[in-house]
């Protein structure tokens, strides 16, 4: 995490204890706590983008008060198109420079750009607002302190999930209920992102992943394969686990987010999959880039493979200014469309014909992850042709392989368990409750490695 995780739990500790306390004596001053508090948890990484994710908030207030009041499409225009440029300044200014300017033959500098963390989720929360108020679909803020709140909720803010406006600022103005707090939901969704980042994403990426992606010709060809796999597990336990815990630490503070990720590698379509996986931002990507800006269906077929084909690659090319995102995202679209063509929607009906179907769009996922995961595009032809080398393969273990296989199990649960185990555990009185958390904490902490690595989405 941004924070070394006990200086985490002491953080959110004290915002808890302070948030419900002022929600109890004096709730005109709570937003302004939420604000400070986060804009403590960013300073941590960095105090000097505190200053910068600020004026993006107070650019998204204004642009929304504009658009909304007036009905000003221009307003909304030149907000969008700040907030972007923001966003290209920062994660394409030298892929642009290098792979366009300097090929043309001029001079091109290289730019000393540090990303900030969180960058693309908090611009594309700000995208949502100012869209969303200008068609009527948000209640507009008059206060930007709520605006500065929504952009900057710590839980949220470093990965995601993308939180609409319409979801969060309602409950923002309203007071939620302390006596509610779903403490048995939370702490089944962190606990559980604990056990899949800390035990399965990080033990699969220092195992197998890292070494393998970073010297493919040194490992063999199993060890390629394990590896090609198990970054397919890692991302999803690692990316889903930020996904349960800000769910989790938010519902603590009385806030409700969506689901982001509903075990998605058992789809059997890549439509299918795109509906499970980080679904906070393929909704977005469908709502404002597919079908707002580029129209969605509703021309010929042909325009309509190309606008999914278009909306792929922009959202690969949002995870990064790399060939090997952009080509991530062109089979994903090439996959839809096809799938598409194919007439793709149609449930398939035989074991046969699921089983067939879930093996190819996993194996589509999984190739593509490939891409995803390589530095460059020399790495992709080092993996491919180690496939054939012949060395021994000496890092694949029987603990990496069960770990892999787990990762994948997960998807075959009952997709109840989690309400299941939740009911189980709210009839615990409160100190077997808390005995119960505590053991599952320390058996997790005890299995899992030395060290956290950051979250794979924070480099977005």
């Amino acid at each position: 995490m941004l924070f070394p995780t006990g200086v985490f739990a002491l953080f959110f500790a004290a915002v808890f204890l302070g948030h419900w306390t002022l929600l109890r004596v004096r709730p005109a001053l709570d937003r302004w706590f939420l604000l400070a508090a986060n804009l403590v948890f960013y300073a941590f990484w960095s105090v000097e983008f505190c200053a910068a994710l600020i004026a993006v908030g107070l650019w998204t207030w204004g642009v929304g008060l504009t658009a909304a009041r007036r009905r000003s499409r221009p307003a909304l225009w030149i907000g969008v198109a700040g907030t972007l440029a923001w966003l290209f300044y920062f994660k394409y200014a030298n892929f642009f420079l290098q792979e366009i300017v300097a090929k043309l033959g001029f001079d091109a500098p290289v730019l000393a750009v540090v990303l900030p963390v969180g960058i693309s989720f908090y611009c594309f929360q700000a995208i949502s607002y100012m869209v969303d108020v200008h068609s009527g679909e948000a209640e507009v803020e008059a206060n930007p302190l709520n605006v500065l709140v929504y952009l900057t909720f710590f839980p949220h803010l470093a990965a995601g999930p993308i939180v609409r406006a319409a979801h969060f600022l309602p409950q923002l103005r309203s007071l939620p209920d302390r006596t509610r707090i779903p403490v048995a939901m939370a702490a089944i969704l962190i606990l559980g992102g604990l056990f899949k980042k800390m035990v399965v994403a990080n033990e699969l990426a220092t195992g197998i992943v890292d070494p393998v992606f970073r010297d493919p010709t040194a490992y063999g060809a199993w060890d390629i394969v394990l590896a090609c796999y198990g970054y397919t597990i890692q991302i999803f336990c690692d990316f889903s686990a930020y996904s349960d815990m800000a769910i989790g630490f938010a519902a603590l503070l009385g806030f409700h987010f969506p689901k982001n990720f509903d075990q998605p590698f058992r789809a059997v379509s890549l439509s299918e999959f795109w509906r499970r996986w980080h679904i906070s931002l393929s909704t977005w990507l469908r709502d404002y880039l597919y079908i707002r800006a580029l129209g969605g269906s509703r021309g010929s077929e042909a325009r309509t493979r190309f606008n999914l084909m278009a909306t792929m690659v922009l959202g690969g090319i949002w995870h990064g200014a790399n060939w090997t995102f952009l080509i991530w995202g062109a089979i994903h679209g090439v996959a839809l469309a096809v799938e598409r063509a194919l007439g793709g929607r149609a449930r398939p009906v035989t074991k046969g014909a699921i089983l067939l179907r879930w093996l190819i769009t996993f194996h589509v996922v999984m190739l593509a992850f490939v891409l995803f995961r390589a530095p460059d595009l020399g790495t992709v032809a080092a993996l491919v042709a180690g496939l054939g080398e012949g060395l021994p393969s000496e890092a694949v273990t029987w603990r990496l392989a069960a770990l892999a296989a787990l990762g994948l199990a997960i998807h075959f649960l009952p997709p109840d368990l989690r309400e299941r185990i939740e009911a189980r555990l709210r009839a615990l009185p409160p100190a077997a409750l808390g005995l119960a958390l505590g053991l599952a904490l320390l058996a997790i902490l005890l299995a899992g490695p030395e060290g956290v690595a950051p979250f794979i989405y924070f480099q977005f």
